[in-house]
């Protein structure tokens, strides 16, 4: 079930909120022993605030647009008296929070109701949520493949149907990647949009928080209640507040489908996905964001640069309880030198005004999510554009020159008959994330998009 329909059921005491969370709860103890979504399940006060929200129902109280939906967030989002793993060894040895993230609390006073912590690539470094300290969070929709991440926890909760909606972050594509390669649409809003305030930051100038779920609905009420100024959040902008209307026309919107970067690598389970979504909307301008190859390699050495030195004393002191594979892209980054870091952010600035540009042209451009359907949890390499690659790093290949310029996208699932899902990436310019989801709901109603709960998870819960 979906968020809006447990919400409105709730509301209309059609079902208690007692009852979805007892029924979320059995699920995940039935499912997440193979899947390893959770780090931690917070059933105790799931249930009583499930009690709490009847008895304010029974008395006649409002509760809000996601009463009684449960929802779960990656485990570097703060949750008062529980410790911020963040994916990792080392922040075990942290005292528990004293009180949630902002997103956190704003989704609870919109009457959701928080069941656990998922798990995530360590310190948010890593596209594939293959964990060295909580294990492997293997793709619902085939537990031979990765869910994708960092918030490949988010992104399997949501595609297994233990939770209708989960909260992710997005550094370089952590949000998109895994919405892609588990088949649930997942939201980055414009950098600022959304505070990360409690929420444990990878690389500062480039982090997004935003939503997982099953429909174009659901993502939009989560984001309406995200929404806000918080001081707590330096980066966090005042901007007005974008309540979402799903039922805009899109008939005169300039569509353009983005050329060269996002043109080269992709699979053709990937390319019958766009060619669909484009088809559907009219989509047949082509459009090019200059030099997005560098601007996914600037992004890098700044993600690098940042997270390394975010870590550093960690780094010193306690090496050997990294996971292998982050503590050695943590040393690298280390050892970047800050002038290649001063003319990545130069570039950024130049990047941005070019791409501005091309939005005086465009209103929303798409753009494949993921190069692939998810690889297995064993691969190393894949064929990108003729040429063996590494899979960790080039799963963002169209995914990093967007987050470094903090541009809104949403990502949506398409999946053709007998293949794996795929992502599509709507883009639009800042501060526009209303053009996206009246185009996401367009393409949702003429049936392209499917974000089905996994077929093996379907049937353990029949």
């Amino acid at each position: 079930m979906q968020a809006r329909e447990i919400a409105h059921q709730v509301n209309h005491r059609e079902t208690t909120a007692h009852a979805v969370v007892t029924e979320t709860l059995e699920q995940i103890a039935k499912q997440d022993q193979q899947l390893n979504c959770f780090t931690d399940i917070l059933a105790e006060s799931a249930l009583a605030a499930a009690a709490t929200i009847d008895q304010k129902l029974a008395n006649g109280a409002s509760i809000g647009p996601l009463a009684g939906v449960p929802f779960a967030v990656k485990n570097l989002f703060d949750i008062a008296g529980t410790v911020t793993l963040a994916g990792s060894k080392i922040n075990r040895d942290h005292a528990p929070a004293p009180a949630d993230a902002t997103a956190v609390a704003r989704l609870k006073a919109a009457g959701a109701i928080l069941v656990g912590a998922l798990n995530m690539d360590e310190y948010a470094y890593g596209f594939v949520t293959v964990n060295h300290h909580y294990g492997i969070t293997p793709n619902p929709h085939d537990p031979t493949r990765i869910s994708g991440g960092s918030s490949g926890g988010s992104a399997a909760a949501v595609a297994a149907g233990l939770v209708p909606l989960t909260l992710g972050s997005d550094t370089n594509g952590s949000i998109r990647v895994p919405a892609s390669l588990c088949g649930v649409y997942g939201f980055k809003p414009t950098y600022g949009r959304l505070s990360r305030a409690g929420a444990y930051l990878f690389s500062s100038s480039l982090d997004h928080i935003g939503p997982f779920a099953r429909s174009v609905q659901d993502v939009a009420i989560a984001f309406n209640a995200l929404q806000g100024y918080d001081p707590r959040d330096p980066i966090c902008t005042n901007q007005p507040e974008a309540k979402v209307d799903l039922s805009g026309d899109i008939t005169n919107l300039r569509l353009a489908i983005a050329g060269d970067h996002f043109a080269r690598g992709m699979t053709s389970t990937v390319a019958q996905a766009l060619d669909i979504v484009g088809k559907t909307l009219n989509a047949t301008h082509r459009v090019t964001l200059p030099e997005s190859a560098r601007a996914r390699a600037a992004a890098y050495i700044i993600t690098a640069s940042e997270g390394s030195q975010l870590h550093l004393s960690r780094l010193q002191t306690r090496l050997q309880d990294f996971d292998p594979a982050t503590r050695d892209r943590f040393v690298a980054g280390a050892l970047i030198p800050s002038n290649w870091y001063h003319q990545a952010q130069r570039f950024r600035r130049w990047y941005s005004e070019q791409v501005s540009q091309v939005f005086k042209t465009v209103d929303l451009i798409l753009a494949p999510t993921t190069p692939c359907p998810a690889p297995l949890i064993d691969q190393t390499t894949m064929d990108l554009d003729g040429e063996s690659v590494l899979v960790r790093p080039h799963l963002g290949f169209y995914t990093q020159p967007l987050s470094f310029i903090g541009l809104p996208v949403l990502s949506v699932p398409v999946q053709l008959p007998g293949e794996l899902p795929v992502g599509i990436q709507l883009i639009a310019r800042p501060y526009d994330e209303t053009t996206i989801f009246q185009v996401a709901a367009a393409l949702e109603q003429a049936g392209v998009l499917s974000a089905r709960t996994s077929e093996r998870a379907a049937a353990h819960s029949a």
